[in-house]
Formats: C-alpha cells, structure tokens, sequence
C-alpha cells in the first residue's frame, strides 16, 4: 500500500483518500468500542460518527468493528491497526504540541539579528548578557543591519529580526513595533567642556564627525537643524559606525552629535554637552517577516527583547548594568 500526503490532513493509500480525523475516530472506537461513548469522547453527533465508521470500512475493506449484543468487538484487522495507530497519533500530538511549547532554559536554537553599531553596543550587548544565564544553549548570531537588503534577509530567513529607525520602515512589507526613543547629545575629547555646556560659536568653529551609514554624504540631522538658522558647519568625517566616530572625538579636536545611550557607555572617554541647537531625535523599530511570526521560538525573542527595551526606556547616565 503507498501513502502519499497532502495538505489539510489528507492521506492517498492507493487513491484512497483518508482524512486524519477518520484516525482519530478509529481511536476513539476501538477505546470504547461504542459509538455512543466514542462520538461523546470526540465531541460528535452519533449518526456522523456512524458515517465516519463507514468511510473507514471501505477505506480498509473491513468491517473494523462488529456490532454484538455486548457492544462491538474488533476485527483481527483492528486489532492489529490499535497499536500502531495509537503510536502514530501520539507522535503527532507530540509533534503540535513542540510546535506550540517553548522553554529557553532547554532549547537549542540559532537566532539572528540585524542591527546598526549604536543598537548592538547600547542595547543588544546587555540583553544578550542578560539572556545568556536564562537560555543558556541559544546561539546569536550578529550582523550591521541595512535596510535596503533587510527586508530580503527577513524574507529569505537570513535573519530573524532587524533594527532600523522607524521612518525607514515606511513602505515595505514588514510587520514591526517600535521599541526605543532617543536622542542626540553632544561629545568632545575628555577634560575640554565644562559644565557640559558648549557655545554655539565655539561649536561651529570646531570640525566634526558623522555617522553615515549608507556613505550618503557630509550631512545629517544637525546639519538639517543648522540650515533651519541659517549656519553651516565643517564636517571633515563622515562614517559608517558610531563607535568609530566615539573612538575618533576622544583622540582629537573633533566634536559630534551621538546617540545618548550609547554615549552613556563611553562616560570616561569623553565630555558631553547638550546641543547648543535642538535636533530631532530617532526612533527604533523592531521588524520582522510574517514567516516567523508565530514560530514560538522567535515570538519569545522578540518579546524578550522588547521588555527589555521598555524596562530600559529611560535615558540612562551612565549605560544599563
């Protein structure tokens, strides 16, 4: 006999067509060998139950089950189908619930996450700290997000999740959730900024550092607020990473705007000051494809991650811990 399996349960023996549900039938019945008990145990009307019996009987070309003044006895045939029927349906009920159940502290499973410099180091480095001891075999895998390919990462399952400012989300075809405000503050090299004031001339007179991560030029959000009054400033770097751009102030003359949580991270490396001009803050977005949606697995990642973002929602002075 050859089985071939299609969707919606349905099982061809030799172009027979046999619903898993008719399965689930047969077990009940030759559990209590009574179609009144069996079609309460599976929540069914008699007759239907009845129709269903009959469908298995041409199905197997036997009787199945034989009406006696006792009640109903099994055939040799379903004698022989009880246990193996009965292990296949357990393998399969099994095999749900896996797919509904998840526990951290025992699975072994591989996630991966997109997201700029700034999310790895202010955010994604704790939480994973923080989840390492609770799920001790989940694998993380890191890479620099892009949204120009993460939608295709997500799509293919490349990655799981991407972090990208919410404005860049517009458009596509992303499920997503926004998961942290920030804003940009002021650094100079260590020990040349007092009271965590800068004046306006002296921070136009300075050359600064950007972060362009798409290598899209010398401007950026404070150039945007600058134009707004009319000033322009000298911008000698613009790069793709602001660990770098952190890295270069504290060595140099330069200055820069950066985001205040990962700056937060750097207190003892550099001075802050607040912006002598106001500028527009950013917004991260979490986003993900709808062919993880509901994998239990990654339905607790997310979730993870975005309590951890909502715990840590306040700008912090001197980094999480």
């Amino acid at each position: 006999m050859k089985f071939k399996l299609y969707g919606a349960g349905i099982i061809d023996m030799d172009d027979k067509r046999l619903d898993l549900n008719l399965l689930l039938a047969l077990e009940a019945l030759l559990a209590e060998l009574n179609v009144t008990r069996a079609a309460r145990r599976l929540n069914l009307s008699q007759p239907a139950l009845s129709a269903q019996l009959s469908r298995l009987r041409t199905i197997f070309g036997d009787q199945l089950l034989i009406p006696t003044s006792r009640g109903m006895l099994p055939t040799a045939m379903a004698a022989d189908l009880e246990t193996p029927l009965r292990l296949a349906l357990d393998q399969a009920r099994a095999l749900i619930s896996r797919a509904h159940a998840f526990d951290p502290a025992s699975a072994n499973l591989t996630f991966s996450i997109s997201a700029s410099d700034y999310m790895q180091v202010a955010i994604l480095l704790p939480f994973l700290l923080q989840l390492n001891s609770r799920a001790p075999g989940l694998r993380v895998m890191m890479r620099l997000g892009d949204i120009r390919v993460a939608a295709a990462e997500l799509e293919r399952g490349d990655i799981d999740v991407a972090f990208v400012q919410s404005g860049d989300v517009e458009g596509r075809d992303l499920r997503n959730v926004d998961v942290l405000s920030e804003r940009y503050i002021g650094i100079a090299r260590k020990n040349t900024v007092r009271d965590g004031v800068m004046p306006i001339d002296r921070f136009m007179a300075a050359r600064h550092i950007i972060v362009s991560p798409r290598a899209e030029g010398f401007a950026g959000p404070t150039d945007d607020a600058l134009a707004s009054l009319g000033l322009t400033r000298q911008v000698a770097f613009a790069v793709s990473s602001f660990v770098f751009l952190i890295e270069a102030v504290s060595r140099s003359d330069l200055v820069a705007l950066a985001p205040e949580r990962l700056v937060a991270r750097y207190s003892d490396r550099v001075d802050t000051f607040e912006p002598p001009i106001p500028v527009a803050g950013f917004k991260i977005a979490m986003v993900w494809h709808d062919r993880t949606h509901a994998h239990p697995a990654r339905v607790w990642f997310r979730d993870q991650i975005q309590a951890f973002c909502e715990e840590n929602q306040a700008l912090p002075s001197n980094g999480f811990e």
